[in-house]
């Protein structure tokens, strides 16, 4: 059979309970085992410093997997025993805590990470090691690792459907566009993407207004102002903001100081879901967007067994879920299912058997893994409500592949990852017929 190439293959939470999660499950193990008796899970998730108020709730995630997991008789009649580590918001200190969970701990598979500076930390030491890492959250593609199964939205699931929408009708016909983020490497590549696609469907550059700002950035007193400035045209405006971690809350705050509501610039968010807006007045927000693949609010029989499961773990019917708990859950059954289809934990057989793995995601549709290391995912864009929560007011009708490399950047435009044979490759150049060797 000839192998065709394809573009598509391409908060603070500081509460005892999660700790107390914890402990229950190393005690629950009983006396010490060897290592060939466990199955070791490491968790790689920010517990301190400015991205604690989103990646907290991941460990609890995966945490909560790992407690089903075990009640369910484990993997292959092995417990499974998590290994948690805090990288503490610190991307080099990310690598040296990688290192110690695949060297020292000799763990067989890490979920971890939020930032894609925190991942592009990581990667060497998960490529040296022959690692392999579920990574949960939105990113900005340009990117396919043999070692990585990236479960969050690629660009064309999350940051391209937000501006389509924006640009509809029923979107408010936006003609102008203020991109704000957090500098580092997803929004910067985000938005160069975003800047791209938005020159190719006829928009200005006159119109376009990008800003950066370092993380837990607190004084948006002028940047709201230049906003609001440049929104004064008459021209509809809107801001797309790839704002990550605690910035968001004196952010949104500053848009209800100076009167900036949805109705006259609405906001889209990629990364504030509710989690994040648990934390904060939200009264002001309403009205204003975010663009995941899932919300809480989801209309699904997973999605409400989900949620029953995550309260009597976490002992909190107050706790909200969000997009990328869903992600962490999807990525988790499919590594348990891989495993369980290839009979052991070895790296090498658990990717071969990922591929084409399906099973139900939590807002009513079906999850595919693809040899692009990519889920098929839906997009959905939500409208903050007054109680913290998104009522969903555009969605995909059903799923979008990832894609791994854009088709908006000339140098990714002839690229595809498929990382099934022959090709096995993560940037493989459909021209050429040659794989680059950057991330293989």
């Amino acid at each position: 059979m000839q192998w065709t190439p394809s573009r598509a293959p391409r908060r603070l939470i500081g509460r005892l309970a999660p700790f107390a999660a914890t402990l229950m499950l190393f005690l629950s193990l009983g006396s010490p085992a060897s290592a060939q008796d466990v199955i070791k899970v490491g968790v790689l998730h920010s517990l301190s410093g400015t991205m604690a108020i989103s990646e907290t709730t991941l460990k609890d995630t995966v945490l909560m997997m790992i407690d089903q997991q075990n009640k369910a008789g484990g993997i292959l009649g092995k417990k499974l025993v998590p290994v948690v580590v805090d990288p503490a918001s610190n991307w080099p200190l990310f690598a040296e805590k990688a290192r110690e969970l695949l060297a020292k701990e000799k763990v067989d598979v890490v979920f971890g990470c939020w930032t894609s500076v925190s991942r592009k930390s990581v990667l060497p030491v998960f490529e040296e090691l022959n690692g392999l890492l579920f990574y949960p959250v939105q990113y900005e593609g340009e990117e396919s690792s043999k070692n990585v199964f990236y479960t969050g939205a690629a660009p064309n699931q999350q940051a391209i459907p937000a501006v389509d929408y924006l640009m509809s009708k029923a979107g408010g016909s936006v003609k102008r566009w203020a991109l704000l983020g957090t500098d580092y490497v997803y929004p910067r590549t985000t938005n160069k993407i975003l800047e791209a696609y938005l020159i190719a469907k006829g928009v200005p550059k006159s119109d376009i207004m990008i800003n950066y700002t370092p993380f837990g950035h607190s004084d948006w007193q002028t940047i709201v102002s230049q906003v609001k400035a440049f929104g004064a045209t008459g021209k509809k405006t809107a801001v797309v903001s790839t704002i990550n971690g605690d910035a968001n809350v004196p952010f949104y705050k500053e848009l209800a100081n100076q009167g900036i509501r949805a109705e006259n610039i609405p906001v889209v968010a990629f990364s504030v879901g509710e989690e994040e807006l648990s934390g904060i007045d939200t009264g002001p927000l309403v009205g204003h967007l975010a663009a995941w693949n899932y919300f809480m609010s989801a209309d699904s029989e997973q999605n409400d067994t989900f949620i029953e499961a995550w309260h009597k773990f976490i002992k909190n019917d107050d706790r909200v879920t969000n997009d990328p708990m869903e992600a962490t859950y999807i990525g988790f059954k499919m590594w348990a299912e891989a495993v369980t289809r290839a009979g052991t934990t070895k790296v090498d057989a658990v990717r071969d058997a990922m591929y084409g793995i399906a099973l139900p995601n939590l807002t009513g549709g079906i999850a595919v893994m693809n040899t692009n290391h990519h889920l098929t995912k839906p997009v959905l864009i939500g409208e903050v409500q007054d109680d913290g929560q998104f009522e969903v007011v555009w969605k995909t009708p059903g799923g979008v592949i990832g894609d791994a490399w854009t088709d908006y950047l000339p140098e990714s435009r002839l690229i595809v990852a498929d990382w099934s044979k022959p090709v096995a490759c993560g940037n493989f150049n459909i021209k050429t017929g040659k794989c680059s060797g950057q991330n293989y």
